[in-house]
């Protein structure tokens, strides 16, 4: 369970002590964070329990309910006030306006450091996770013996309401019930068809959520594209990540054993899907083991992710073409789809990466990203890499592109070009418009100007004119753009509007109103 804040109270040794709030101390406290800013909002995310000292906490009773107001708002668990420091207790009105804002205040005496409470939230959070990874793993054992028994549908059906302390259900293509756990959890069913009908038309494998009698309810259908066999719901007061892992691999399990061995691959891909997405969340603990016992074991560290992004034909081709080489190479892989891509995790420096390098020129109209090297730990920034890095290939025509190379090319290189043209061309139209009449070089003594940071002399000099003349050519693309250029986000995106529009006239004939680069 969750460490809240009646919990850390009730620790002994903190020696805590609550002001205010007492009926919100059951919140759970997602992360500790020390700030002695006036205004620590912006850097809070929410279930913080905040410590300070009060060191620059506001004298009058207004600023210090804004202090409280502002916490409140932000959602943070609670606020810890450490005594004995700046002050010898906790202010009257800070106590006052907590406790109208129902924000739990509590008393960090002199003889508790914060480091001791920031350790004990964090030994509890560990503990919570390590506890979580370990039911995940020991539903996932269960689940499977469940599915492999005499009455594998139905006996998983019931271990699946069981782990989750709540109820399952199994229905058929056509909607009839055929699994309830427990027993008198079918009396569910009639609140369900309508989600089930709209589950119904959409490609499988699909989920909702919503509520049912009080209670959370996730339905899934079981299956792939138009070829559902079955919709699994499930419903329990309240869904944590756990639960919906536990849910998740309920329904792997259940498509596998509707689909029967025709269609194994199929189901297989689902799983591999779940498996990814655990990998990208950090739970390699909880993936090793189902990755090691269907397909050898995850690749080892230095990895490579790849992304293949292409027709449904190809994607399927490099598959089955993957899973030969690999077999040939002896060489630990994994991969799954991932929407309309493909995502594949390599051993770096190996021959399997090699050979993926040359797969586009067996394949034509197949593109492939490639990331930078990562750990397992890293491996949800590889995968943004390495789909980027797809995307782009795409658009340039198929091929391989690393990552390294396409950041290597700038910001431009990671937009949209048409996408970007007209950025351009509707953020500089004034200037260029004007340009085109003969009254001026607008653009030319923009960029220049934006060179040099904004510098009047140097910027003057390199354009050959006086640095009034240059000033009011400045104020004029002010009065056309309808916004001052102080402001360094204009700034920005008038240079990354140059830029494009020099890329534009490199490539082929351009707007001659337009002056090259100095």
């Amino acid at each position: 369970m969750p460490l809240t804040l009646r919990g850390l109270v009730a620790m002994p040794g903190l020696d805590l002590t609550v002001w205010a709030g007492s009926e919100a101390l059951d919140r759970p406290i997602g992360w500790v964070h020390v700030s002695e800013l006036t205004d620590p909002t912006p850097f809070l995310e929410g279930g913080e329990l905040l410590l300070t000292t009060g060191i620059t906490l506001g004298h009058t009773d207004a600023e210090q309910k804004g202090y409280v107001d502002g916490l409140a708002a932000a959602g943070v668990a609670g606020l810890g006030f450490g005594t004995g420091l700046t002050h010898d207790r906790v202010p009257a009105s800070l106590v006052a306006a907590a406790e109208a804002a129902g924000l739990p205040l509590v008393e960090v005496p002199r003889d508790t450091p914060f480091i001791a409470i920031s350790k004990a939230v964090s030994r509890a959070l560990a503990a919570d996770q390590y506890a979580a990874l370990t039911s995940t793993y020991e539903a996932q054992q269960a689940l499977t013996r469940a599915a492999l028994g005499s009455d594998g549908s139905g006996a998983l059906v019931r271990e699946l309401a069981r782990r989750l302390d709540g109820w399952a259900l199994l229905f058929d293509r056509a909607g009839v019930l055929r699994y309830a756990g427990p027993t008198s959890a079918g009396v569910h069913a009639a609140e369900l068809s309508a989600e089930i009908d709209r589950l119904r038309g959409v490609r499988a494998p699909a989920s909702s959520a919503f509520r049912v009698s009080g209670d959370e309810v996730v339905a899934q259908s079981l299956g792939s594209g138009t070829r559902i066999h079955g919709f699994l719901v499930a419903g329990r007061p309240s869904f944590t990540t756990t639960d919906r892992h536990i849910t998740n691999t309920a329904a792997a399990l259940l498509t596998l054993s509707l689909e029967q061995s025709q269609t194994l691959d199929v189901a297989l891909k689902h799983l591999r899907s779940g498996l990814f997405h655990l990998l990208l969340a950090g739970e390699l603990s909880v993936a090793r083991r189902p990755i090691r016992d269907l397909w050898g074991g995850p690749p080892r560290e230095p990895l490579r992710v790849v992304v293949a992004a292409g027709s449904a034909e190809l994607r399927a081709a490099v598959v089955d073409l993957l899973d030969g080489e690999a077999a040939k190479l002896r060489e630990p892989v994994f991969f799954a789809e991932v929407g309309d891509r493909l995502a594949v995790i390599v051993t770096d420096e190996r021959p399997l990466l090699r050979w993926l390098h040359d797969l586009p020129e067996r394949l034509n109209g197949l593109a492939l990203g490639v990331s930078d090297q990562a750990s397992f730990s890293a491996l949800a920034a590889a995968y943004r890499q390495a789909s980027r890095a797809a995307d782009a290939g795409l658009r340039r025509g198929a091929g391989v592109l690393r990552f390294a190379d396409l950041a290597a090319d700038g910001l431009l290189g990671l937009v949209d070009e048409d996408r970007a043209q007209t950025f351009a061309d509707a953020l500089l139209g004034p200037l260029l418009r004007h340009d085109a009449t003969g009254r001026g070089e607008l653009v030319h003594s923009l960029r220049v100007w934006l060179e040099h940071h904004g510098q009047w002399d140097p910027a003057s000099a390199r354009l050959g004119v006086h640095r009034h003349t240059l000033r009011h050519r400045i104020r004029k693309v002010e009065q056309l753009l309808g916004r001052g250029l102080d402001a360094p986000s204009v700034r920005a995106s008038l240079w990354l509007a140059l830029q494009v529009q020099d890329a534009e006239n490199q490539a082929g004939p351009g707007d001659n109103s337009v002056d090259p680069a100095p």
